[in-house]
């Protein structure tokens, strides 16, 4: 890292603390004149923030460190897959197990990369508190993604913490905000309320973009279609173990971090969206089930794990290392990482199920390669 960069990222950090204290009045005036920079209006969905989002994996190298080269060459692999966009940093150890300055980087490596393709880059803006998310947020909007994405504040312990943690956010992003619904390990506050969402929507044109997969799904689900407008776009998510039959109530793309299916989740999006084949969508779509289901007898857990493995047959992952929480979902002083060990048989199994995807994926292989 550059003097340069550590100096930018301390002065963002000093920025959000001091000007907590002044958000009310920031987002009130914001609220009534939106920046002409703002890419949706306030009746509307801007159109490239629609479709599969998968959230990257983060890449580490074999001492435990962010592996940027890989998570470049992860995002390079989802716009060669033809997917609509993709989003990071934002699943929970992401989030939870980087540093600060390893965020603002990945952030930065993403959106170099983005500048040459035609995947839509979504950053994720969340921290602790109001104060550790704006570090994030006034970064993300330097870098001018496509959208950002924002969880509830691990300190939230109401709802309307979350209305001022959201509404804080408001006054600083200038582009799509997908809110999802449910928080971090660490979070204990409450699910935001149907009406919590469209009150914001109805509140600010950036927002109306929802992440849905809090308790019960399918009633809250139906509640935000129904809200449409101010609600703009409702995306599925839960690992896609719903999206069949969300889509057909209304949500219009997933979000999950299954990024190694991009080519494939692209395939049942098309097919989705033409309606023309119902029977090959349920094909494609039963066969994404069926991998995701290794989940249950294989080492690593669902959102990791056996797709680790799969990251490395499909020539973009080095090798297989995760940074791990401590008991109870602590967060160690200094990182803890491990390679994932599968037998034989694990890989069999894997190789197996892969097998009856490839009518579904892009056929032949990127131009990259770990390295290159």
């Amino acid at each position: 890292m550059t003097t340069q960069q550590q100096m930018t990222r301390r002065s963002l950090l000093g920025a959000a603390m001091a000007g907590a204290s002044g958000l009310l009045v920031e987002t009130t005036l914001w609220a009534s004149e939106p920046s002409a920079n703002t890419k949706v209006g306030a009746a509307g969905a801007d159109p490239t923030i629609r479709g599969p989002f998968p959230i990257l994996s983060t890449p580490f190298t074999a001492s435990g460190a962010v592996d940027f080269e890989t998570l470049a060459n992860q995002a390079r692999f989802v716009d060669w897959c033809g997917c609509p966009g993709m989003i990071w940093p934002q699943s929970g150890d992401s989030v939870d197990l980087l540093t600060t300055d390893e965020k603002l980087q990945g952030m930065e490596v993403l959106a170099k990369t983005a500048r040459h393709l035609r995947t839509a880059l979504c950053l994720g803006v969340q921290g602790k508190n109001t104060a550790e998310m704006l570090v994030f947020a006034r970064h993300a909007e330097t870098l001018a993604p496509a959208a950002i994405i924002s969880r509830p504040p691990d300190s939230g312990r109401t709802e309307d913490d979350l209305r001022q943690y959201w509404r804080a956010l408001a006054a600083v992003a200038q582009r799509p905000v997908i809110l999802q619904t449910t928080g971090g390990v660490a979070y204990k506050g409450p699910v935001p309320s149907v009406q919590l969402l469209v009150e914001l929507a109805k509140a600010f044109p950036q927002f109306g973009y929802i992440k849905e997969e809090a308790a019960p799904v399918i009633p809250r689900t139906r509640a935000l279609l129904q809200a449409r407008p101010p609600i703009r776009r409702v995306f599925s998510a839960r690992g896609g173990l719903g999206w069949l039959y969300e889509s057909r109530l209304g949500t219009e793309g997933l979000i999950t971090e299954r990024a190694v299916f991009a080519d494939l989740l692209t395939r049942i999006w098309q097919l989705q969206q033409s309606g023309s084949d119902p029977a090959t969508l349920k094909d494609a779509y039963s066969k994404f089930l069926l991998m995701t289901n290794l989940a249950e007898t294989h080492p690593g857990g669902s959102l990791r794990g056996f797709q680790l493995y799969l990251w490395k047959k499909r020539g973009i992952f080095r090798n297989m290392v995760s940074r791990h929480y401590g008991p109870g979902n602590t967060i160690h002083a200094s990182p803890k990482f491990s390679e994932l060990n599968l037998t034989k048989e694990d890989m069999a199994e894997i190789d197996d199920r892969f097998e009856t995807l490839r009518p579904y994926l892009k056929p032949g292989s990127p131009s990259f390669a770990p390295g290159a």
